[in-house]
């Protein structure tokens, strides 16, 4: 772990001195709190990217090692229908696009509760699920999805490799951005691959971060933020050539990259490819100017939401949330809203019901909490699943309920929308 006083960007070693964001003191975002725990004291960590002036990786420090935010995760991808449906869409692109089948090997890193690979599974794909979370773990194993309990490395990629084949295809939703070691990382996923296999990643795009003022996206469990450019660097240096890839609108803007061994002559390169690199180029994210005002934006939108919950408050309206994601932990924290502008939120997942949002101490309860508080307003923190959402409980509008989202702005939701 690299010490505070002397930060230096994870994929180059250039020293950080460039500020992207610095969001103040905030703990770990899926620590939520048990009832017995609400008297002990909470760890809060800097939550301050900083971007390499030199390769321009967007990143932040490591304060916490990986083993202890994800050897138990709150996180199961399965609660989420609108993602397992894209997994689904996945998994019928990926078998058609490579010809897989019974001889094949699918391999997914951070494969959570086999909400992806159960697919795979079902058209009768050999799979291998790598998962560092125990606990997520056995539900995938329960599910019928074969899994390692193992964090990936260049040593761990090698040794599965051994023990299990290497992999026709090599997945990863979500991971790439949770990763504090990025370079020992994309070399297990090397250890993985055939030859002439293709690996693909999906991961938040930076542009749509920025340009969708998504700041709350950023938390310690992400340790990276990426653009196409960047990761096209961080691939190349390790030997893997980028040659497709597709822009998705999950999590509010995703990439998904597809990558091979630069010596494989299996895949050409696309036009996508040199298309994204140009615009990249062409809208800055090649200097430093395009990363240094984006505090400003987020300082403002913070401005409207507390503004927004004061004026309702005081006219005797009731708020709660809905959903408590990491993005939502990374907003109550850095706007300072706790119990005085929320009741309560709620929380589809069994996991995180009866407890309390990290650091803001905001109860979590089961969705039926709704029905019966009959609030006027109901807040998703989850704002990339909203429309998932509103149609879940579109149930409030029998007391005259609305919806807000805070991002990118705050706004209350039309029901004709």
């Amino acid at each position: 772990m690299q010490r505070t006083s002397d930060p230096a960007c994870r994929f180059c070693k250039a020293p950080l001195t460039t500020t992207f964001i610095d969001l103040g003191m905030s703990p770990l975002c899926q620590t939520h709190i048990a009832p017995a725990q609400l008297g002990d004291m909470e760890p809060f960590y800097p939550l301050h990217a900083y971007v390499c002036n030199d390769c321009k990786l967007v990143q932040l420090q490591e304060f916490v090692a990986p083993e202890h935010i994800f050897g138990e995760y709150a996180y199961f991808s399965s609660y989420a229908t609108s993602w397992v449906a894209h997994a689904k869409r996945y998994t019928d692109m990926a078998i058609a696009r490579f010809a897989l089948g019974a001889q094949s090997k699918v391999m997914e890193i951070a494969s959570n509760d086999g909400y992806l690979l159960q697919h795979f599974v079902a058209a009768g794909v050999p799979v291998l699920g790598v998962e560092p979370a125990a606990n997520v773990a056995k539900v995938a194993e329960e599910r019928g999805v074969p899994t390692a309990v193992e964090f990936l490395g260049e040593r761990t990629g090698a040794a599965l490799a051994r023990a299990h084949g290497q992999a026709d295809l090599v997945a990863g939703n979500n991971v790439l951005a949770h990763v504090p070691d990025i370079n020992d990382f994309v070399l297990g996923m090397r250890a993985l691959l055939k030859p002439d296999g293709v690996i693909t990643m999906e991961f938040p795009h930076l542009q749509r971060l920025i340009e969708g003022n998504q700041f709350d996206t950023i938390y310690h469990e992400h340790f990276s933020y990426l653009s196409f450019s960047t990761v096209e660097r961080i691939f190349a240096h390790h030997g893997l050539t980028l040659f497709d890839v597709e822009e998705l609108p999950t999590h509010g803007g995703s990439l998904r990259i597809f990558a091979r061994h630069a010596a494989s002559q299996a895949h050409p390169v696309s036009q996508a490819v040199q298309a994204l690199r140009e615009r990249e180029a062409a809208l800055g994210y090649h200097g430093l100017a395009r990363y240094t005002g984006f505090g400003e934006q987020v300082q403002a939108t913070k401005r409207k939401l507390l503004a927004f919950l004061i004026e309702a408050r005081n006219a005797g309206k009731k708020v709660v949330g809905y959903g408590a994601p990491g993005k939502g932990n990374t907003l109550l924290n850095y706007c300072g809203i706790r119990t005085d502008f929320l009741d309560f939120t709620v929380d589809a997942n069994p996991y995180k019901q009866g407890k309390f949002t990290p650091g803001t101490r905001i109860p979590i309860l089961a969705p039926e909490a709704l029905r019966e508080a009959k609030p006027d307003y109901v807040l998703i923190l989850p704002w990339n699943l909203k429309d998932e959402i509103a149609s879940t409980a579109n149930y409030i509008r029998e007391w005259g309920g609305k919806f807000v989202v805070p991002i990118p702005t705050v706004q209350v939701l039309d029901w004709l929308d």
